[in-house]
């Protein structure tokens, strides 16, 4: 069978598999707290691997082995940070989110601060923030999809839209919890089972011994390959090369070349890598972490500090906890998260490894993130490596519908209760207008690594949501103002940063590396004018702040904690029929 036919098997299986298990965990919804919280009695076990396969998205299963494949050790640190968010989210956030009683963030500020133009201002950021995040998760499946199948891009991404629609307004992801947990054993399946088998493999024969990859040397092809460039790319030589053989052979000095999109350039068996401006070029500096100086120092600790801080902003993360009993129960679903996303995260290196010496082709056209597709395939060239291939294509659309489905409904929750307070009641509809503007955005294709695209959004979060939940929950002195001051000003200076870079592009600079990832400027410039500002309008801290201090600090066995019953804008009315405005479980 040929390798895409794999893929397809595996990703058919994968959606069916999802919709089955969804309407049959269904059934036994019947009430508002069973769509909404799923009746506060989720074990921490389930609790935490439903977390986890919302949380590891398409940047995890694709982005991650990509960015080793092309920058190295330094790209470690994405998954390092993606992992720690939740470290910080058991030390500061999720036992006191849990007392406070809130679904959302725009509960908390308006809980917490008693201000109904801050609970705008936080809906208006959540949309923006899931939109950011779907973005990337709608290419990285747009990509999965036209590499296995004979269509353009923009086909594929519509196609994966009405994948994810479907999955939501049918009420196949009315049972959230069962669903995601299902879609994190898939996904730690379809990345341990092949990453363990091609490491046999690859130590069984040795690998391409003209590769040792920690010399001085660029990577170079295994056998005679034919690579073909869909995009418009700028290569960097760094070793002289040939391109094919005979009359029509093209001699490249070392230097930096623009190749158009539709190009086809044939290497010989053993010639060197050309690597896409910005990659690394050679293997020594690739396995060499820091080697670039303050630059990537810098890059390092700014990804540090947006995945490490805005793991707790993201509008999908947050309401998963309100589905324990406690505050208690919260902490402990954490430390399990921890422990779930340590152990995927191992893997994504081992594909990016192996990538470097088996597919170097996408050193050149810069499709790096289809590295963990490729791999199987290009390593054995038989049924096996299709049949591997087929399990690592089911776990990346896994991937990629566990964590849009989550943003959508999260988005579309958002929409119906605090933005068009139901006068648009059927939640089908919602779920479609929300998925409208990333779909839009996703069009132009993948600019830039999924990995990335995803840490923008982290940015993002961690420069608006988490000043106010840190100060909100930990400072008494935190008001409305200072909230909202310190939330626009990293907003607005995370948003300007995107389109700078979009027009200009990356330069290789110390602040160009600011504009590319802004968080270690933004976040502590937002948490600065936050304290400033609310120590200015220290007037006007709310009165009831000692009573929701107590409720959210208090220990569970108290008996401070109220739930919500009803969101602002909901009908008291129990769902029916798919009609509902919340998140479902």
């Amino acid at each position: 069978m040929d390798p895409n036919a794999w893929s397809l098997v595996g990703v058919a299986l994968i959606v069916v598999a999802t919709f089955a298990i969804g309407i049959w965990g269904s059934r036994s919804a019947r009430t508002t707290s069973d769509f909404s919280t799923a009746r506060q009695m989720v074990p921490a076990e389930r609790n935490a691997a439903a977390i986890s396969g919302e949380y590891l998205s398409a940047a995890s299963f694709l982005g991650v082995a990509g960015l080793v494949l092309k920058d190295g050790a330094d790209a470690l640190w994405y998954p390092i940070g993606f992992a720690a968010g939740y470290l910080a989210l058991m030390l500061f956030v999720a036992a006191p989110m849990r007392r406070s009683g809130v679904f959302t963030l725009p509960d908390f500020a308006e809980a917490r601060l008693d201000s109904r133009p801050l609970r705008s201002l936080c809906t208006a950021l959540v949309l923006v923030i899931g939109w950011f995040y779907l973005v990337p998760q709608l290419q990285g499946a747009g990509l999965t999809l036209s590499a296995i199948l004979p269509m353009p891009y923009w086909v594929a991404l519509l196609v994966v839209a009405v994948i994810t629609l479907t999955s939501v307004v049918s009420g196949a992801m009315r049972a959230v919890t069962l669903v995601q947990a299902f879609q994190y054993w898939v996904k730690l399946f379809a990345i341990t089972l092949p990453a363990f088998a091609l490491f046999v493999v690859f130590l069984s024969t040795g690998g391409p011994r003209a590769q040792a990859l920690d010399r001085p040397l660029p990577p170079v092809f295994p056998q005679d390959t034919s690579v073909h460039v869909h995009t418009d790319v700028r290569l960097q030589v760094t070793a002289p090369v040939w391109l094919a053989d005979g009359p029509d052979a093209l001699y490249l000095r070392p230097g930096e070349y623009s190749v158009p999109a539709g190009s086809v350039l044939h290497f010989p068996e053993g010639a060197a890598v050309p690597v896409v401006v910005g990659g690394e070029t050679n293997n020594a500096d690739w396995l060499r972490p820091q080697h670039g100086g303050p630059t990537g120092l810098i890059e390092t600790y700014s990804v540090l500090i947006a995945t490490f801080l805005g793991t707790m902003g993201l509008p999908h993360v947050l309401a998963r906890f309100y589905t324990n009993p406690s505050g208690q129960g919260a902490r402990r679903t954490t430390l399990y998260v921890l422990a779930m996303l340590g152990a995927f995260y191992l893997f994504p290196t081992i594909f990016g490894l192996l990538s470097r010496l088996y597919v170097p082709q996408l050193l050149v056209t810069g499709d790096t993130d289809a590295a963990v597709l490729m791999l199987p395939h290009a390593m054995l060239g038989n049924w096996v490596g299709g049949l591997l291939g087929a399990v690592t294509a089911a776990g990346a659309f896994a991937a990629f519908l566990a964590t849009s489905s989550g943003l959508i409904m999260s988005v579309a929750g958002v929409l119906s209760t605090d933005v068009l307070r139901g006068r648009i009641r059927d939640f089908r509809w919602v779920a479609v207008l929300a998925c409208v503007p990333p779909v839009v955005l996703a069009f132009p294709g993948l600019e830039q690594d999924v990995a990335r695209s995803v840490g923008m959004a982290f940015a993002m979060a961690a420069s608006t949501f988490s000043p106010l939940l840190v100060l909100g929950i930990w400072w008494r002195g935190l008001t409305a103002v200072g909230a909202a001051a310190g939330m626009t000003v990293g907003g607005v200076l995370v948003a300007l940063a995107m389109v700078v870079n979009r027009v200009f592009g990356p330069t290789g600079t110390w602040y160009a590396t600011l504009i590319e990832q802004p968080a270690l400027l933004t976040v502590p410039l937002a948490f600065a004018v936050t304290v400033v500002v609310s120590r200015a309008t220290r007037n006007r801290v709310p009165a009831g702040v000692g009573r929701e201090m107590l409720r959210m600090h208090a220990p569970d066995r108290l008996g401070f904690v109220r739930d919500q019953t009803r969101r602002p804008g909901e009908d008291t009315v129990p769902p029916t029929g798919g009609r509902h405005q919340r998140r479902v479980e």
